[in-house]
């Protein structure tokens, strides 16, 4: 299976959900990282991650 940037995403909130559900403080920290991700990976500023 090759990991594109549409999979990005999906692994990043899988990530986070396991992370919230181990550690419910991280929740500010986790989901201020995902949307300053998602936001990179969407404006393209992160053009290694597409293949």
């Amino acid at each position: 299976m090759t990991i594109t940037a549409a999979h990005i995403p999906a692994i990043v909130a899988l990530i986070a959900g396991i992370l919230i559900l181990i550690m419910p403080r991280l929740l500010n920290l986790v989901v201020a990282i995902y949307l300053i991700c998602t936001g990179l990976i969407g404006l393209g500023l992160l053009k290694w991650l597409h293949m």
